[in-house]
C-alpha cells in the first residue's frame, strides 16, 4: 500500500472515531474496536504516525533549496549579498551529512533590511510547518533575558534549552533576535555547542543552525554604501570582503553589540558575517508592490508611490537610502488603503 493511500486510511479511522464521539456517546464496544483497529494499523506500518505528528525526519525536516533561491531571489530587495551568502551557507551546510561544526551566521544591518525575513525564509523552506515548527527557536533579547543582574542564570537555561531541544532533533534552528540588546557575556554560554567538538555532555550540535540578527555594525554598513554612491559606484559592485571583516570588528568591540569580547568571535565560531544594506527608494517601491500582492489587493502603482514617498531617508538632501528599511510600510500601507 502506497504512502498516499495510508495516509488516507489512517485519516478515516482518526475523524470516523473523532466524529463519532462528537454526536453521541460511543459504547464500549466500538470505542474498543476502533481502539484495535487504530493499534494494527499503526503496528503494520509503524512510520504512518509521522504523517500526522512533526517529527525530527525527513517528512518534515527537508532543505527544499530551489524554494529557498526564489525567495531570496523575488522577496528580499537589495540585498545582493546577503542573498548569495545566505544560499551558498545554508545549502552548502546541509549536503553535507557530518558537518564539523553547526552553521552560526550573523546578520547585521539597520532595522528594516530583511534580517528577520531572511530566517523567516530559511525557517519555511526546511521546516513543512515553517516558523511553526516545533523546531524552530526563536529568542529575543529583551523579552528572554531582560535582567543585567540574572545573566547567569539565563546563561545556564539557555544552555538546558539548547541541549534538550538538540537532543530532540540535531536538526534545530535557533534565531537570536535584538543580540545588539543582549547583556555582555550572556552569548558566550552557548560558545561550546558553535564549536568543533564532537559531543558535549554527549550531545553533538554540528546539524544544528544558529543565526543571529543585530543592527550593530548598521553604520559601518550604511558608510560604506553611501561611500559607493558618492563614488558613483553601483550597490552591486560591493562585495563581501568590503564589509564583513569590518563588520566584526565593529561588534567585537561594541559593548551595544551582544557580542563584546565574545569568545565566539575571538575563536572564529561565527561562519558568515552577513551584512544587509540600507534600500533605496526603488527597493521600498518594491516592498509596498510586494505587500499589496500578499493581500491580494492590485497593485496600485499611485499608492506605491506615496507610500514609499513617505518614508524618510538620508543623507537629508539627496534621499539616497531609507532610515527605516521596510519596517512601517505593512502600517503605512493599512493608513492608505484605509482611505
Amino acid at each position: 500500500m502506497g504512502p498516499g493511500r495510508l495516509a488516507a486510511l489512517a485519516w478515516l479511522v482518526f475523524t470516523t472515531l473523532s466524529s463519532t464521539a462528537a454526536i453521541e456517546p460511543i459504547s464500549t464496544s466500538i470505542a474498543v474496536g476502533m481502539a484495535a483497529a487504530l493499534t494494527g494499523l499503526l503496528a503494520a506500518y509503524p512510520n504512518l504516525l509521522y504523517f500526522f505528528q512533526e517529527c525530527c525526519r525527513d517528512e518534515w525536516v527537508s532543505l527544499n533549496a530551489t524554494g529557498l533561491k526564489v525567495d531570496l531571489e523575488e522577496k528580499l530587495f537589495g540585498q545582493h549579498l546577503a542573498s548569495r551568502v545566505i544560499l551558498k551557507a545554508v545549502t552548502g551546510f546541509l549536503s553535507h551529512e557530518n558537518p564539523k561544526k553547526p552553521l552560526v551566521l550573523s546578520l547585521h544591518g539597520w532595522s528594516g533590511t530583511g534580517k528577520n525575513y531572511v530566517s523567516q525564509m530559511i525557517a519555511n523552506n526546511l521546516y513543512r510547518k515553517g516558523m511553526r515548527s516545533g523546531f524552530v527557536h526563536q529568542f529575543i533579547a529583551t523579552a528572554h533575558f531582560p535582567h543585567a543582574e540574572n545573566v547567569d542564570v539565563y546563561k545556564e537555561q539557555l544552555q538546558q534549552w539548547i541541549k534538550g531541544n538538540v537532543s530532540s532533533c540535531p536538526r534545530s534552528l535557533f534565531i537570536f533576535d535584538e543580540m545588539d540588546k543582549l547583556h555582555p557575556g550572556l552569548i558566550d554560554g552557548i560558545k561550546p555547542y558553535l564549536d568543533y567538538y564532537e559531543h558535549v555532555d554527549g550531545v553533538s550540535y554540528r546539524q544544528a543552525i544558529f543565526i543571529f540578527l543585530s543592527n550593530a555594525g548598521g553604520e559601518k554598513i550604511n558608510k560604506v554604501a553611501l561611500d559607493f554612491w558618492n563614488d558613483g559606484r553601483q550597490r552591486e559592485e560591493i562585495q563581501l570582503s568590503d564589509l564583513e571583516a569590518a563588520v566584526s570588528l565593529d561588534v567585537f568591540n561594541s559593548k551595544q553589540s551582544g557580542f563584546w569580547h565574545t569568545s565566539i568571535i575571538d575563536k572564529n565560531l561565527v561562519d558568515f558575517f552577513v551584512p544587509f544594506l540600507p534600500l533605496e527608494y526603488k527597493h521600498v517601491q518594491k516592498c509596498v508592490r510586494e505587500e499589496l500582492k500578499v493581500r491580494g489587493k492590485a497593485v496600485n502603482e499611485d499608492t506605491v508611490s506615496v507610500v514609499a514617498k513617505e518614508m524618510t531617508y538620508f543623507p537629508k538632501q539627496e534621499r539616497v537610502f531609507s532610515d527605516k528599511g521596510c519596517k512601517i510600510v505593512e502600517k503605512k500601507l493599512d493608513y492608505y488603503l484605509e482611505d
